[in-house]
């Protein structure tokens, strides 16, 4: 058994090309998704560019009201940070707050604070749950948004009257105050509110759904009345489009945590999916018995098994574990040819004075091969599994 011999390989594994072979349909999905990817991004971002900007032409951009506006002699500003939307605010003024939402609640109060007191109009467009409360107090945001886009006034206030139908569909709200006016209800909830100020001649309208405002829904329905009347009461509208670059949302007290971003109910989703990823597992286990010997599905040679523990000697640079390996195997061997007992085969004190006196040779020679120290390199460990191999046949002959 010499494990230096040069044996014919019998390796499984496979090779770079099988590898390659085996992953490229893999592989080119991976690139086909990714570039579809990348494709439809950028796609949608040149199609949503400028969503509710006054300086767009794009679908969803307010180019056309901001233009019609200045028609009728309303001049349009966009600014993106707070502190320029609270120092334009006045009684002259229209603040339209184009995303309340991204707004934290530090900049909802302080816009509020200014706005309530400035005797000009504040817009809200599509105020969530979580701004509406802070910039509209007294007004709650339903859940659940309209079914329907147009939608008829079904109020007292003459802008709606004068616009008729129009696109408000979308957020639906209810208020505590009883002089507002509700107008485009939607399951007997209004989509757009108008709530007087108390302290002056201001007042605050929040609009459940942007679609009014758009280039390429403005020329339906009542939209444009609508909006040319409720943007256009005062001579100046600051369009404040809230930016990550505002100094004012730096502020961590009052940002959302990770756990305010999930949706409501997490919690409980959660513990669900526990519960039923558990019961599945108790139902797909299977109990603990006694072991079972089965055959092995295929036979596999000695030389194999041979070589592939040889292979992961030498990976690991075991020349250690490997002339031990052949030590004992040689000694198992040897045992029963002198006449001593298998299991003490491997005590020198049994196993050599029995080889010595059957050889006729010198013990130390002897021990130093059965019982040496490992070989250094693999020279030597070929050097001793070829000396093993030569003991062996000598006993026999003798």
């Amino acid at each position: 058994m010499t494990i230096g011999a040069t044996l014919p390989s019998t390796s499984t594994s496979p090779t770079t090309r099988q590898v390659w072979t085996r992953a490229r349909g893999i592989a080119l999905a991976l690139v086909v998704l990714l570039a579809g990817a990348v494709a439809i991004a950028i796609l949608r971002s040149d199609a949503r560019h400028g969503e509710l900007d006054p300086r767009s032409a794009d679908p969803y951009g307010s180019r056309a009201v901001a233009e019609l506006l200045a028609e009728r002699g309303v001049d349009t500003r966009v600014v993106t940070t707070l502190e320029e939307a609270r120092a334009a605010a006045g009684p002259d003024t229209t603040v339209l707050v184009a995303v309340p939402d991204l707004l934290t609640e530090r900049q909802q109060t302080r816009l509020h604070s200014t706005t309530a007191a400035s005797g000009g109009r504040t817009v809200l467009v599509a105020a969530g749950s979580w701004s509406v409360g802070k910039l509209a107090p007294g007004v709650t945001a339903d859940p659940a948004t309209s079914l329907d886009s147009a939608l008829s006034p079904a109020c007292d206030l003459p802008a709606a009257r004068r616009a008729g139908t129009a696109d408000t569909g979308g957020i639906r709200y209810t208020t505590t105050h009883l002089d507002a006016d509700e107008c485009y209800p939607s399951e007997r909830l209004a989509t757009l509110l108008r709530i007087p100020d108390t302290s002056g001649d201001g007042d605050t309208v929040v609009l459940g759904a942007p679609d009014i405002l758009y280039n390429d829904t403005l020329d339906e329905q009542g939209n444009a009345s609508l909006a040319l009347q409720l943007l256009g009461s005062r001579p100046h509208l600051v369009w404040y489009l809230p930016s990550l670059s505002d100094d004012s949302a730096t502020g961590t007290a009052d940002e959302k945590g990770f756990f305010d971003l999930l949706p409501s109910g997490w919690l409980w989703g959660t513990l669900q999916l526990f519960v039923a990823a558990a019961l599945a597992a108790l139902w797909r286990a299977r109990r603990l018995g006694p072991l079972v010997p089965e055959r092995l599905p295929v036979a596999i040679r000695a030389s194999e098994t041979v070589e592939g523990r040889a292979r992961l000697y030498r990976k690991a640079n075991a020349r250690d574990r490997a002339a031990a390996a052949l030590r004992s195997t040689t000694r198992t061997r040897l045992a029963p040819l002198v006449g001593v007992p298998v299991p003490q085969a491997h005590t020198p004190e049994a196993l050599l004075p029995a080889l010595s006196a059957q050889l006729h040779s010198d013990g130390q020679s002897l021990r130093s091969l059965l019982f040496g120290p490992p070989p250094s390199d693999d020279a030597a460990l070929i050097a001793l599994a070829d000396q093993l191999d030569a003991l062996e046949r000598e006993v026999r002959r003798s």
